[in-house]
């Protein structure tokens, strides 16, 4: 439990950021998918509204990444970015369960905000609570490979630039253009989910269940690929830490190897 004493606010965080993303996420599907929307009554397009959906939420990612909360907790927001940095060896094993039932609470702590708060728009079937989906008619065995495809991807390009500390600052746009890109062409595949805890959130208040295990497997399997192959072209040294946004003055609850930390890492790690 001296995790829990030394970093519950590290805890309280990623829920917390994950639950404003899927008030984000639910916001603009109604904006831009609920029938009696202006938005979507101006836009026929499905393609544009996927784009401007993907825009949205690649900034929303953005912002979380660059935010003072998301600089402090390194802005996993997702079970499988977390699970991938416990196999890198940059975060603890007490650290690594708080963080992901933390990211669970709090995506469906969000979905049931945006339900109380507009319970009729956000579970209108056409919003669902921004449910990831595969598209109808579309091979499960699909939807399931693009998920470790774009997963693979998301995590290979994290590994990249956030364990750089020339292009660490960077992570954030990064990550955004990999969300608003993976919206815009891969959604129709497999929903785009990339997060497990996303997509249990939105299926506990929309009730949609079917095929949740994609999201449960496949994300986790792409990341952690992405994880085995810099291991294996880089090497264990190559990793220096858990933070998306490591250039700042937040504390550095990680097993961090750069070579200026923010906090006094020795007693992170005994807490760890």
């Amino acid at each position: 439990m001296r995790a829990l004493r030394a970093h519950w606010p590290e805890y309280l965080i990623e829920g917390a950021l994950l639950g404003l993303f899927m008030v984000s996420a639910c916001l603009f599907t109604v904006l831009l998918e609920h029938p009696a929307s202006p938005a979507r009554a101006a836009l026929p397009s499905a393609w544009l509204r996927r784009a401007l959906m993907g825009t949205a939420m690649g900034l929303t990612a953005i912002a979380i990444i660059y935010s003072g909360w998301g600089k402090r907790s390194g802005a996993h927001i997702n079970p499988s970015t977390t699970l991938t940095f416990y196999r890198l060896g940059k975060i603890g094993g007490p650290d690594a369960v708080f963080y992901a039932a933390a990211q669970f609470v709090g995506a469906v702590a969000g979905c049931l905000l945006v339900g109380l708060a507009i319970p009729g728009p956000a579970s209108h079937p056409a919003v669902g609570f921004a449910a990831t989906m595969p598209s109808e008619g579309n091979p499960v065995a699909t939807a399931f490979a693009a998920e470790v495809l774009i997963t693979f991807v998301l995590m290979t390009v994290v590994l990249a630039v956030a364990n750089d500390p020339r292009t660490n600052r960077h992570t954030g746009l990064a990550a955004g253009i990999c969300v608003a890109l993976f919206i815009t062409f891969e959604a129709p595949i497999s929903g785009m989910s990339m997060n497990p805890a996303r997509s249990f959130g939105s299926a506990v208040s929309s009730g949609r269940f079917e095929n949740l295990w994609i999201y449960f497997v496949a994300p986790p399997l792409g990341m952690l690929a992405a994880a085995e192959a810099r291991l294996r072209s880089r090497g264990i040294h190559s990793i220096l830490c858990a933070k998306l946004h490591h250039d700042n003055g937040a504390r550095c609850i990680f097993r961090c190897a750069y070579p200026v930390c923010s906090a006094d890492r020795s007693d992170e790690r005994r807490a760890s």
